[in-house]
């Protein structure tokens, strides 16, 4: 979850506004960058505790401590809630301490990683001095909701005590869980209708070969991806497959016309939210928002908007890949170079999208709903996801080697799809892997996973 959106007092005038905000996001396929945000649970060594915001091991000192290596503190009134680079990346907090970093907009996965490894370096090096760890896992693996803190940003608050009004685990979806995220360009408004629809039918595929969040309360959960099934019940007005997606007329207009039936959360004026949850953005452009009546919304009020609506695939002015928990570093390059093979290559766009084209939504909504549990075992017409997964691994595979971006050795992309390979060929995601440790190994605790698994 991001902060508020930057500056931009351009008034909305009318609807054709919104779509020109979308639209400008379009940009020729030799501008097209790759932007990877991945979020990770730090945690105390001495109790395996998530760190709260203020003292020596807390998140505030842990911020403070990263300016070190060139990041430039992000504030909300006193307290310290990012950090950010001339690069154009940053360092965030989420609702209980997850610590994710937002990458800048880079021209191949190997820039991808390199970023990774260099922000991971830096927060493992902090941590040292600190007596802290990190591990990457889609959902906090021991401690219960009730226990986690909150930390100190004013949309927090807010999301806080609207979202138990829509579903019974919106506080654990921002207090319990961590994903890793893609964000990738498009050129044209039927670019984006392409890409929106291959990604979106095939997130569950994804969800299955990532998935990595068997635990919760400190035992086993029942699911593989725990993080994928809280979000089956958060919000059901901004969350979901959205099935408009693959209908005629799809466009920027209609992705609008959606998000303006999606509630509000807020206003962010002078430094402050206003709480506007519930309310209609439409009042807001008519100047009759109940929560700040007689004003109308500017353009950072709309990017604020839509970044509050949490779908499986998320379209920005670049479209948002969100279906994937957490994880070690490998499967943090893996993703971008899976998505990336996929959808920046036009014969795997097309190989991808014949592929799903005549899936329909009531086997959309069957992936995403079984998937949670069942991941590469889950059923799909005469195969399983196991099988689907292969082979849209080979499809990425091709269209990375179809970009031909090279590191200073002569390596292509498609090296990083490696470890997702052998999940697929294995039949076995992280999750049954932790899950294996955690039954033959671990004598059925899972604070091992704090050591074993951790950055």
């Amino acid at each position: 979850m991001s902060g508020a959106s930057p500056k931009n007092d351009k008034p909305i005038e009318s609807k054709a506004d919104l779509v020109t905000y979308l639209e400008a996001g379009c940009k020729p396929p030799e501008q097209w960058r790759i932007g990877t945000e991945h979020e990770k649970f730090a945690f105390r060594l001495s109790d395996l505790k998530p760190l709260p915001y203020d003292g020596e091991d807390g998140i505030r000192e842990l911020l403070m401590r990263l300016t070190r290596f060139g990041w430039t503190p992000v504030y909300e009134g006193e307290n310290v809630i990012a950090l950010s680079s001339e690069t154009g990346g940053s360092v965030s907090l989420e609702p209980a301490g997850q610590v994710e970093l937002s990458g800048a907009a880079v021209e191949n996965i190997h820039q991808t990683c390199d970023e990774v490894s260099s922000h991971l370096n830096q927060v493992k090096a902090v941590a040292r001095e600190m007596g802290i760890g990190f591990v990457g896992l889609g959902a906090r693996p021991k401690w219960p909701v009730g226990d986690m803190p909150w930390m100190p940003k004013g949309r927090y608050k807010i999301m806080r005590e609207y979202m138990p009004k829509r579903g019974d685990h919106g506080l654990e979806m921002m207090q319990s869980t961590c994903t890793v995220q893609v964000n990738l360009d498009f050129c044209s408004e039927s670019s984006m209708v392409e890409m929106f629809r291959v990604s979106l039918a095939l997130q569950p595929i994804a969800t299955a070969l990532w998935a990595n969040s068997p635990f919760s309360g400190g035992k086993p959960n029942g699911f593989l991806s725990y993080r994928s099934q809280i979000w089956t019940d958060v919000d059901p007005d901004r969350s979901g497959m959205l099935p408009f997606v693959f209908e005629d007329g799809m466009g920027f207009e209609r992705y609008v016309d959606y998000a303006l039936d999606v509630p509000m959360y807020f206003v962010y004026r002078d430094g402050k939210y206003i709480d506007a949850s519930g309310q209609s953005f439409r009042d807001f452009m008519r100047g009759e928002l109940p929560a700040y009546p007689g004003h109308k919304p500017v353009m950072s009020d709309w990017a604020d908007h839509i970044s509050t609506i949490f779908p499986e695939v998320r379209l920005k002015t670049f479209l948002e890949m969100r279906g994937a928990d957490g994880g070690p570093w490998n499967r943090l390059c893996g993703l971008s170079a899976f998505w990336v093979g996929l959808l920046y290559d036009s014969d795997a766009r097309t190989a991808a999208w014949d592929l799903v084209k005549d899936w329909t939504e009531e086997e959309r909504q069957t992936l995403r709903d079984e998937v949670p549990k069942t991941a590469l075992k889950t059923p799909f017409r005469n195969q399983t996801v196991r099988d689907i997964a292969s082979e849209v691994l080979c499809m990425s595979h091709r269209g990375l080697k179809n970009r031909k971006r090279l590191d200073n050795v002569g390596m292509d992309e498609s090296h990083f799809l490696q470890p997702i390979f052998q999940t697929a060929e294995s039949g076995l995601t992280p999750a049954e892997e932790l899950l294996a440790a955690y039954y033959r190994l671990w004598g059925e605790s899972v604070d091992p996973v704090f050591t074993e698994y951790a950055y």
